[in-house]
C-alpha cells in the first residue's frame, strides 16, 4: 500500500500518537540510543522514509549528524553542516521550520540526501529556552507536499525531543565533568618530611566547574603549589582546566619563578585558548621549607597563621587574570612559612557569598585559621565557612602545615 493510499488520521489521533514519542520506557537510554528510538517513532508518526537529528557542536558553528533512521550513513560518515548553509543549516540559523517540496543540489548542502533519493523534506529546529540545540528533519523517497499540519506536528515532536536531549546531554556533561575533575585532581598529596597537606573539592550547586589545585616537587628540589579557577562551569570548563593544569606542570619543569611560569601559561592561553580566562595562584616553597615565593594572576591571596602571631592574608601583587592583557607585568611576593605555621590556598567560592562583601569572607577565613595540622585545619575551615550551606560556586582548598620544633607530624 502506498503512502497516498494509507488511511488518513484525524489531527486528534495524530496528536495523541505524539505521547508515545517520549514515554517512560525510554528513560534509561543514553543520548544516541534515545534519539534513534525517537526517530523510529517519528517516521511512523509522519509516514516518512527517513528521519535524522543533527546537533549543534560545542563551537556553535556546525551541525553534526547524531542519529538517523533510513539514512544511517549520515551518522556513519560523520556529516557536518555549517550553520546557515543548506537545508539543516538554514533551519538552525533562522530557528524556523523549512519545507522542501523538491530536493535538489541548490537547496541542500548534504549530497547524501540526493544520493539517497530523497524527494521532499520537512525540518524543524530543536529549541530549548530559545537556544538552538539542533535540527530534526524527515524525508520521503517520493514527492510529497508537507502541510502546515505536518509542520506543526513535527515541531511538537521536536520540542519534546529537545527537552529529552537537553536533559540527557546535561546529565552526560555532568558525569563526564565530574569524572574528569576527579581524574585531574592529585590522587594523593605529597608525603614530605616536616610538612603536612590536606585538601577538599566541592562542586557548586552540584555542578563541576574549572577549579583545581595541584602540588608537586620540582627538579630543583622546590615544591610547587598551584590553585586555579577557569571561568565557566560544566564539561567545557573542566576540559579547559585539564589543559591548563598540564601546561602549568610543563612550564614548571623549566621555570622556578612563579611569575615567569604564569607569564608562559598566559602566552599559551593567548595562542591556543583565546576565549579562556582563568585566575591562577602559583607558589614555590624552597627546600628549606620556609621561603615561599608567590605570584597570583587575579587569584585571592593565601591566609597564613603563625605561632604567637595574628592570622593574615599575605599581601600579594594582584596581577591580572590569565587571558586578559599580556602587556601587564607579573610580580612575585616572598613570605615565610616558619616552624609551626599553617597556610591556606583556596578558590573564591570559599569566601564569596551572595549579598555579602568579599572582605566579610576574608574575615571569616582569618577567624577560622589556626596553626593546627593541615587535615584538622582544612576540616575546621570548611565547617566554619561552609557548614550546612549549599555552595553556589566551586570550592577548592589546600592547607599546608609546617612541623613545629617540638611537634612530630605522623
Amino acid at each position: 500500500m502506498s503512502l497516498e493510499d494509507a488511511p488518513v488520521e484525524s489531527p486528534e489521533q495524530r496528536l495523541r500518537r505524539i505521547e508515545v514519542v517520549t514515554d517512560a520506557d525510554l528513560a534509561h537510554l543514553d543520548v544516541e540510543e534515545l534519539l534513534t528510538a525517537l526517530l523510529e517513532r517519528v517516521r511512523g508518526l509522519l509516514g516518512a522514509d527517513t528521519a535524522a537529528v543533527l546537533l549543534l557542536d560545542p563551537s556553535g558553528s556546525q551541525l553534526v549528524a547524531t542519529a538517523a533512521q533510513g539514512i544511517e550513513e549520515e551518522v556513519q560518515q560523520g556529516v557536518r553542516i555549517p550553520l546557515g548553509k543548506g537545508f539543516a543549516g538554514r533551519i538552525a540559523a533562522e530557528k524556523q521550520p523549512v519545507i522542501l517540496d523538491d530536493v535538489n543540489a541548490s537547496n541542500v548542502q548534504n549530497p547524501l540526501l540526493i544520493r539517497r533519493g530523497i524527494r521532499s523534506l520537512l525540518g524543524v529546529p530543536l529549541l530549548n529556552g530559545g537556544k538552538v540545540l539542533g535540527v530534526l528533519h524527515v524525508g520521503t523517497l517520493h514527492p510529497r507536499r508537507f502541510t502546515e499540519e505536518d509542520c506543526h506536528l513535527l515541531q511538537l515532536v521536536g520540542d519534546r525531543v529537545a527537552l529529552a536531549t537537553q536533559a540527557r546531554l546535561s546529565h552526560t556533561d555532568r558525569t563526564a565533568a565530574a569524572a574528569m575533575q576527579r581524574s585531574l585532581l592529585p590522587a594523593a598529596l605529597p608525603s614530605m618530611a616536616g610538612l603536612e597537606f590536606a585538601a577538599r573539592y566541592v562542586p557548586g550547586d552540584g555542578s563541576v566547574g574549572g577549579d583545581w589545585y595541584d602540588v608537586f616537587a620540582l627538579p630543583s628540589g622546590r615544591l610547587c603549589i598551584v590553585m586555579g579557577d577557569v571561568a565557566g562551569s560544566g564539561l567545557a570548563a573542566a576540559v579547559t582546566m585539564g589543559r591548563l593544569r598540564t601546561v602549568v606542570r610543563a612550564c614548571a619543569l623549566d621555570l622556578d619563578d612563579p611569575a615567569l611560569m604564569l607569564a608562559k601559561v598566559d602566552e599559551h592561553i593567548r595562542h591556543f585558548e583565546p576565549k579562556t580566562m582563568a585566575t591562577v595562584l602559583c607558589a614555590t616553597l624552597a627546600p628549606d621549607r620556609e621561603t615561599l615565593v608567590i605570584s597570583t594572576a587575579g587569584h585571592p591571596p593565601p591566609a597564613l597563621a603563625r605561632p604567637d602571631s595574628d592570622t593574615e592574608l599575605i599581601e600579594v601583587h594582584h596581577d591580572l587574570p590569565l587571558g586578559v592583557d599580556p602587556s601587564w607585568p607579573r610580580h612575585t611576593t616572598t613570605a615565610r612559612l616558619t616552624p609551626g605555621s599553617s597556610i591556606c590556598f583556596y578558590t573564591d567560592g570559599l569566601v564569596e557569598r551572595r549579598g555579602e562583601s568579599l572582605d566579610d569572607g576574608f574575615d571569616r577565613l582569618c577567624e577560622a585559621m589556626t596553626t593546627d595540622r593541615a587535615e584538622r585545619l582544612c576540616a575546621v575551615i570548611m565547617a566554619q565557612l561552609v557548614g550546612r550551606d549549599q555552595v553556589h560556586d566551586d570550592i577548592a582548598i589546600l592547607t599546608v602545615s609546617r612541623e613545629a620544633a617540638d611537634r612530630s607530624i605522623g
